[in-house]
C-alpha cells in the first residue's frame, strides 16, 4: 500500500489513507483478508481495486451489506449497524432460543462478584464471554454486563436481537467524552469500574467498561482514572482525525458528574489527601492548561456513561440507550 502512495494511519495501523492533490480522500481499512475501499475519489477507488486485483484473488461484493458479521443498512437518517443473525445463532448454540426475555442485561445494584445463576463450566463460560465481546461493535448496552452476568445477557439479547447503532448524518463536528466510575463496586476485591464513551458529531464512536487495575483509595481517585482513560481515547481520536486531514480546532469536552474530581483537576494545590492521585491529576491538568480539553459537570441523572459502570432500572437503562443512539432495526 505504501508503494501505491498510501500512508498508514498512526492511530490505527489497519487503516490506509491516500489524499489526492484535489483534496479528495480514499480509505482502505483491512481486516485479515477482508477490506473496504471507500472515500470520495471515484477514480482512485477504481484504480486501487484494479491494482489490488493484479496482486490478490479478489471478489467485488459491491456496497457493504454485511462486513465481519455486521449488518449494514442505509436510510435517509444515516447508517445502521447490527448483528441480529449473530445473536440468533448464539442463542441457538447455547440452547437459549426458548428462554425468557429480560428488559435489562443486569439487575440494578448488582455488583461484580455477587452470587448469580448456577456456575457453568469455566471453558464454556470463557467461550461465551468471547462471543459476547464480539458483539461489542454494535451493542454497547452489554459492555458492563459482560463482566457481571453473562447468562442474563442472553435473555436480554433475545428480547432485542435486531437492536444496533444508528450513525446520523446531521450535526456539526464536535467531540464529547463522558466518564464515570463505580467506586469500589466489586465485592470481591473492592476495585472500581471505569466507563467512558465518546461522541463525534453527536454519534457514539467509541466506549469502554473496565474494572480498574488497582484499588482506588477514594471516589475522586476512581473518577480521575476514568477521566484519564477518556482523555486518552480523545487524544487517539484526534490522531485519527489528523490522519484524515479533518480539521478540528474546537475543544474536546469532558463530562463528569463528580464536582470534587473536576475541582481537583483545575486546582493546582496539592495536599495530603490528593498526593496519591497526583500523577493522574497532573496529566489531566496539563491537557486542561493546553486548552485541548475542557471539563463540564453533568448531573448524575443525565450521565449517559452510567450504562457502562453499573446496573440500572429498566426505564432508565432504555432511556440512556436511546441517548447512545441505539435503536431496534424492526422499528426503523
Amino acid at each position: 500500500m505504501i508503494s501505491l502512495g498510501y500512508s498508514q494511519s498512526q492511530g490505527d495501523h489497519t487503516l490506509f489513507i491516500k489524499h489526492s492533490p484535489d483534496g479528495k480522500l480514499t480509505l482502505l481499512p483491512v481486516y485479515v483478508d477482508d477490506m473496504i475501499v471507500t472515500g470520495d475519489d471515484e477514480i482512485e477507488k477504481l484504480t486501487l481495486k484494479e491494482k489490488l486485483a493484479t496482486q490478490f484473488e479478489m471478489k467485488e461484493l459491491g456496497k457493504p451489506k454485511y462486513f465481519l458479521g455486521i449488518k449494514v443498512a442505509y436510510s435517509k437518517q444515516g447508517i445502521f449497524i447490527s448483528q441480529r443473525k449473530y445473536i440468533l445463532d448464539l442463542l441457538k448454540e447455547t440452547g437459549k432460543l426458548g428462554c425468557k426475555t429480560s428488559e435489562i442485561p443486569v439487575e440494578q445494584n448488582h455488583r461484580i462478584g455477587s452470587e448469580e445463576s448456577p456456575i457453568i463450566q469455566k471453558s464454556q463460560y470463557q467461550k461465551l464471554v468471547r462471543k459476547l465481546i464480539y458483539l461489542s461493535p454494535t451493542r454497547p448496552d452489554i459492555a458492563y454486563a459482560v463482566s457481571v452476568a453473562v447468562e442474563r445477557i442472553l435473555q436480554y439479547l433475545k428480547a432485542s436481537p435486531g437492536k444496533g447503532l444508528l450513525f446520523k448524518k446531521e450535526g456539526t463536528l464536535s467531540m464529547e467524552i463522558y466518564t464515570d466510575a463505580d467506586y469500589a463496586g466489586s465485592v470481591v476485591d473492592r476495585r472500581s469500574t471505569s466507563g467512558y464513551c465518546m461522541f463525534l458529531r453527536g454519534n457514539l464512536v467509541t466506549w469502554r467498561s473496565k474494572k480498574q487495575n488497582v484499588v482506588a483509595r477514594s471516589s475522586a481517585e476512581a473518577e480521575f482514572r476514568a477521566m484519564a482513560q477518556g482523555i486518552c481515547e480523545g487524544l487517539w481520536m484526534k490522531i485519527i482525525l489528523d490522519d484524515l486531514k479533518v480539521k478540528y480546532e474546537g475543544h474536546i469536552k469532558l463530562f463528569c458528574d463528580n464536582n470534587l474530581a473536576i475541582s481537583i483537576a483545575h486546582n493546582p494545590v496539592q495536599h495530603n489527601r490528593t498526593k496519591h492521585i497526583e500523577i493522574g491529576r497532573r496529566f489531566i491538568k496539563n491537557k486542561l492548561d493546553s486548552g485541548l480539553i475542557v471539563t463540564a459537570h453533568v448531573p448524575t441523572g443525565l450521565q449517559v456513561v452510567n450504562v457502562f459502570t453499573k446496573g440500572l432500572p429498566a426505564t432508565r437503562f432504555q432511556e440512556l440507550n436511546g441517548k447512545l443512539g441505539m435503536i431496534d432495526n424492526l422499528s426503523t
